[in-house]
């Protein structure tokens, strides 16, 4: 007889995913029917089980094609899909964890409840003998209650003792212990205060765990008549807002009337909050791609830190940097639909990079579509006649140099909306996700898919649910629990690194950049040519004249204008179309075809008087421009140039001079930013 084959890694792993599988299966069907005794047993075996599952995908993610004794066919799809099998185990367990856990914090707290009752029903009379004077004391109590309730909000009140032990929930909180004394320099609306202890450590703690020392409401009492309120310090010095974590932004949102009476009056669910990240973008260009598209200078403000010219190459050299991505969305489910007042103008995703308490990245918007019949259901990158518009491409480049551990991807679900009654327009946010792009270890996160799991309010509030009525609805029982945690809106997005060709056009961009895959070529083109009028052409590296040059003074508005961005996409692909192979290869002949393909189709545009404005998430002018765009791609094509259309009398521009047309890289470059 002939010896038995051994298997190989990854037919160990996938034997050990089956096992695995089928033990998952039976714990759900005795989870379904356990009584209240047997859910501590079940929940332990869930918690084994889910690190069982974790040991086999990390052994899956060992796994090399070379390590196989024998050739295996479809070696990348198999392993994929056990990945999946795994990552759905995984999910499953963890959805029992959370449910089985809250089944026991259900029956021990009303157990304590019961316990409480019970010498109490036996004392009956005694109670009723008494409740007078209890009644009279917890009025007095409850009084006393609300005097230090306020004194604790008091902004004056900067000194506070902790009433209880607190571990730290995530990264940026502070850890303390009963009766330690605090330094508050910051109360929050929201609950977590920022804190600072005896070592000068500091981070957010939550205001229920503290209360005034008794030595401060004694003096604080004594000297009531003599304060006046001010936004000091005792030594005098200003008490500076945080605006390193965007407070501004958060403090407009909270600020927001508008959707405290939606919220109220259940057009939108409790969870929805105005845009974080749409109120960044309404501040000001510092969070917009185009900002972070121009050249960054040295600390020393000398020579450019992220252009640098290669002489030998006659081009400027590749940046690799710490994190480069492709990042897909795919789909996102179970999104809450506002009431019949609200009429949805857009849904979105908007994504940059954040590290727990600032934006260090720009803010990327993908629109997403949806159809009528499930509305709850949001997907990305719709099959089109001819290119994709770009505002629907759900492939995304993540690129960034900052060293921060925290550093990861937040996501922010988004729609535009209008009042039916008032017709006020505004961004709501319908969600956050937030997915850490380093373990603790500092290894990166594999590539693989993601269901994240959304949060409501803002990213800097905690424990707040997108629509909380979803958990009142959900009964007791370990089926309606489940049930409920299969509607909790969700996130799907697939995290991969970059192929070896598209790595090396990505080097060619700023260290810190997010954008669509579908117009990376073009901003390379614009980086090159920033590089030889920077780098290579200019008279004298000390010289900042302007520079003449409407490529580079015009090119980053089409970032901010989505549908000029296609056009130039779309005229650049017609030209590759004539192209030889020879002429593909001269990238200095490729160079002066691009400045003369802008020049015949989105700089007339950009100067004509017939394109409206850009608006965001207005259909109607959405389509007027996308018509005046279409019309004049069109007559450029059959006339072989825009020179007729811009010599003819039937059309106009809008005046300019030539500083409109200059480049000042001076009044352009990016500040050096030490947390990047």
């Amino acid at each position: 007889m002939s010896e038995r084959r051994a298997r190989g890694p990854l037919q160990r792993v996938q034997r050990r995913s089956r096992e695995l599988q089928g033990q998952v299966e039976a714990l759900r069907a005795e989870s379904a029917a356990a009584t209240p005794g047997q859910r501590e047993e079940l929940w332990l075996r869930c918690t084994q089980l889910k690190k069982l599952v974790e040991e086999n995908t990390n052994a899956l993610h060992a796994l090399k094609k070379a390590d196989e004794p024998a050739p295996v066919g479809n070696y990348s799809q198999r392993k994929e899909e056990e990945e999946k099998l795994l990552l759905k185990l995984s999910q499953q367990l963890q959805k029992l964890v959370l449910v089985l856990d809250q089944d026991n914090v259900t029956k021990n707290s009303a157990g304590d409840e019961a316990h409480q009752k019970g010498p109490h029903a036996e004392e009956g009379n005694e109670e009723e003998e008494e409740s007078e004077d209890e009644e009279s004391e917890e009025e007095d109590t409850e009084e006393d209650d609300d005097d230090e309730e306020k004194l604790l909000d008091d902004p004056n009140v900067r000194e506070c003792v902790a009433v209880g032990n607190f571990d730290a929930q995530q990264e940026g909180d502070l850890t303390f212990v009963k009766g330690e004394i605090l330094l508050i320099h910051d109360k929050k609306a929201d609950g977590w205060w920022v804190a600072e202890n005896s070592k000068g450590e500091r981070g957010l703690v939550p205001r229920t765990y503290l209360a005034v020392p008794k030595e401060e409401e004694e003096s604080q009492e004594e000297s009531e008549e003599h304060i006046e309120v001010v936004d000091e310090t005792a030594d005098g010095t200003e008490i500076k807002k945080r605006t390193d974590s965007h407070w501004s932004a958060v403090r407009a949102i909270a600020e927001n009337d508008t959707v405290e009476v939606l919220t109220t009056t259940g057009a939108v669910p409790a969870g929805f909050r105005p845009s974080m990240l749409f109120q960044l973008l309404q501040e000001g260009e510092e969070f917009r791609a185009s900002s972070y598209l121009q050249p960054e200078l040295t600390p020393s403000q000398l020579a450019f830190k992220d252009l640098v010219w290669n002489s030998e190459r006659n081009t400027i050299h590749p940046r690799p940097t710490r994190v480069s991505l492709i990042v897909t969305l795919c789909s996102c489910k179970m999104i809450p639909l506002p009431g019949t007042g609200v009429q949805v103008l857009s849904r979105h995703v908007r994504l940059c990079l954040f590290d727990g308490s600032r934006v260090l990245s720009n803010i990327h918007t993908v629109r997403a579509t949806w159809l009528p019949k499930n509305p709850q259901t949001w997907t990305f990158s719709p099959r089109v006649m001819g290119i994709l518009p770009s505002l629907l491409d759900g492939d995304t480049f993540v690129r960034s140099n900052s060293l921060s551990s925290d550093i990861g991807i937040l996501f922010e679900l988004g729609i535009t909306y209008k009042c039916n009654s008032t017709g006020e327009r505004g961004e709501l946010s319908c969600g956050w996700a937030f997915l850490k792009l380093f373990t603790s270890s500092g290894i990166p996160v594999p590539s693989k898919m993601y269901e994240l799991v959304l949060s409501g309010g803002t990213p800097y509030e905690r424990g707040v649910e997108v629509d909380p009525s979803i958990s009142r609805r959900a009964g007791s029982g370990v089926f309606q629990q489940f049930m409920s945690l299969r509607k909790q809106p969700v996130l799907l997005v697939k995290v991969k690194s970059p192929s070896v060709h598209s790595k090396d056009i990505l080097n060619f961009l700023p260290e810190t950049l997010i954008g669509g895959m579908c117009y990376i070529h073009l901003l390379v083109f614009y980086r090159q040519i920033l590089g030889d009028a920077l780098l290579k052409d200019r008279m004298s590296m000390q010289s900042t004249d302007l520079i003449c040059n409407p490529v580079l003074a015009t090119f980053p508005q089409l970032l901010d204008q989505p549908d000029l961005m296609d056009a130039l996409r779309n005229a650049w692909a017609d030209k590759e179309r004539t192209l030889k192979r020879i002429e593909k290869r001269d990238q200095e002949f490729l160079k002066s075809a691009f400045v003369l393909v802008y020049h015949d189709s989105v700089f007339p545009l950009l100067c004509s008087t017939f394109l409206p404005s850009y608006r965001w998430a207005e259909e109607e002018v959405e389509l007027s421009r996308w018509k005046v765009i279409h019309d004049f791609l069109k007559r450029s094509r059959e006339k072989d140039g825009a020179l007729e259309y811009l010599l003819s009398s039937e059309n106009t521009h809008r005046a300019f001079d030539i500083s409109e047309l200059a480049y000042d890289f001076l009044g352009e470059v990016r500040e050096n930013n030490p947390g990047e």
